[in-house]
């Protein structure tokens, strides 16, 4: 019962410290944080609707989140937001592809077991080279990264991109990850509306599986 109380009281003090660092947070976010926010949601909401507005309000969002991420010695996710960038304007150029019926090309698909393999050699080689870079700026130049943190969350967002761009369902499961793992991570930088934000997305990226699904299912011979 002793140790029950104690754990009750010790979440307590957890949550209530959470809650006044949220605030404080809060009320510092600058106004490029906040911008970076509102188009990374209307950038994932038109990912889940298939629309290539996905693209152009990504770009804004990543751009911003490239700043953002120097400032506060997130060196991982500065390269992820950088890559972002550059394969968002790939991505934009293929889903603006059409054929001569004016009917898009590319379209959601399923991916095959080899590209599954695929999938995750790139994650595991992405991991391993993130981890080992901040490992050095950590004992060099950037005392508070957070090597096997920063390193999970762009090795996944790394992926999930690079899918996302090809259209594949699987593009979402990588986004979970991501925004997961993305929460704590930006948190404890106090960006406390970034946390926030990755809340919103994990949540929208469950949706946006959802979608995916269904749509990848009324594509005959999907693959």
């Amino acid at each position: 019962m002793g140790t029950a109380l104690h754990d009750f009281v010790a979440n307590g003090f957890f949550v209530q410290d959470f809650l006044v660092q949220l605030l404080f947070d809060l009320k510092h976010t600058s106004w490029l944080e906040f911008i970076a926010v509102i188009t990374g949601i209307l950038s994932v909401w038109y990912s889940r609707l298939e629309n290539i507005w996905v693209y152009p309000t990504g770009l804004v969002n990543t751009i911003i989140y490239v700043f953002l991420s120097f400032k506060y010695s997130l060196f991982g996710e500065a390269s992820v937001n950088f890559y972002y960038t550059v394969v968002s304007i790939y991505g934009w150029i293929l889903w603006a592809r059409k054929d001569g019926q004016q009917q898009h090309v590319l379209r959601i698909r399923r991916s095959t077991r080899k590209e599954w393999v695929q999938q995750l050699s790139f994650f595991g080689v992405c991991y391993t080279i993130v981890f080992f870079a901040l490992t050095y700026l950590k004992n060099g130049f950037a005392p508070l990264a957070i090597p096997w943190a920063d390193a999970f969350a762009s090795a996944t967002a790394y992926t999930g991109m690079w899918l996302m761009a090809k259209k594949k369902r699987e593009s979402w499961y990588w986004w979970i990850a991501t925004n997961i793992s993305s929460i704590p991570l930006y948190f404890v930088k106090h960006l406390a509306f970034t946390s926030v934000y990755y809340i919103i997305l994990l949540v929208m990226s469950v949706f946006g599986l959802m979608e995916w699904n269904k749509r990848a299912k009324q594509i005959p011979h999907a693959a």
